[in-house]
């Protein structure tokens, strides 16, 4: 069951449209055991770290959804496909892990370690990262309505890659994620879907948001120097009180400009 909708998700990832992100809980059973329940315990997974003396372990394709692994040591672990919905991931050390096509739904990652984790075709809708550090990693997946307020996404890898698309767009999709505070400096978000999105005071400091989708989402005092909005989708988006406005790079090469709200309500 379970690969036929990792095959729905990738749909969703290349296709975009909310259609194609309804198919995706539409062709998935998403209350089979595959998805809710866990095949293994914490203290086998605690066993398994402690007999790889070291070494990365490896989960890939397992059901862990609900799983309290809460300050784990995971750094480099495989976990492509696994299902890790609704699990209690909160301090744990994923740094470097290999998550593509995993499975994170409604999981709370707070204060987790995802540095250099590799993220192609992950899917973690609702899900909790804040205070997370996902610097350098590659979230090419759904993290849409996700938490990562005060997040660190440093050199985040989210950018869409134009000269390999013969499947389609494949991007991250941040619509409707709280990254009110987080520090974004440096990150590639090119053509990345941040509709409605929660900015508010966040660092995108040199970010690349060119050819992105920001309509409706909230900038203000947001830091912008440096951050590149050539072809970005301001429909609707609120820019006030933005910080180093006059250093943001293709200001003036917004769409629907006009569209943009850029004073506070009275």
């Amino acid at each position: 069951m379970h690969r036929l909708a990792l095959s729905v998700l990738l749909a969703a990832i290349l296709v975009g449209p909310a259609a194609a992100e309804q198919d995706l809980l539409l062709g998935a059973d998403m209350t089979s055991p595959a998805m809710t329940q866990a095949e293994m315990s914490r203290a086998d997974i605690e066993a398994m770290i402690a007999a790889a003396h070291g070494k990365p372990i490896d989960l890939h394709d397992k059901s862990l959804s609900g799983l309290d692994l809460s300050g784990l040591d995971l750094r480099g672990a495989n976990l492509r496909t696994a299902r890790l919905n609704t699990a209690n991931l909160r301090g744990a050390d994923l740094t470097g892990a290999n998550l593509q096509q995993a499975w994170f739904l409604k999981a709370d990652l707070s204060g987790a370690k995802l540095a250099d984790a590799a993220m192609f075709g992950i899917t973690a809708r609702d899900a909790n990262f804040s205070g997370a550090d996902l610097s350098r990693s590659m979230p090419i997946g759904d993290f849409k309505g996700a938490n990562m307020r005060g997040a660190t996404l440093v050199d985040l890898r989210g950018g869409a890659d134009i000269r390999n698309q013969s499947m389609g767009l494949m991007r991250a999709v941040f619509t409707s994620v709280n990254l009110s505070g987080a520090n974004l400096k440096g990150a590639d978000l090119g053509r990345s879907r941040l509709e409605f999105a929660n900015l508010t005071d966040a660092d995108l400091t040199d970010v690349v948001l060119m050819g992105s989708d920001l309509s409706g989402a909230n900038l203000t005092g947001a830091t912008v120097a440096g951050a590149d909005f050539k072809n970005v989708d301001v429909s609707g988006t609120r820019l006030i009180g933005l910080k180093g406005e006059d250093r943001a790079r293709d200001w003036a090469a917004r769409v629907n400009i006009d569209r943009a709200i850029t004073q506070a309500a009275h």
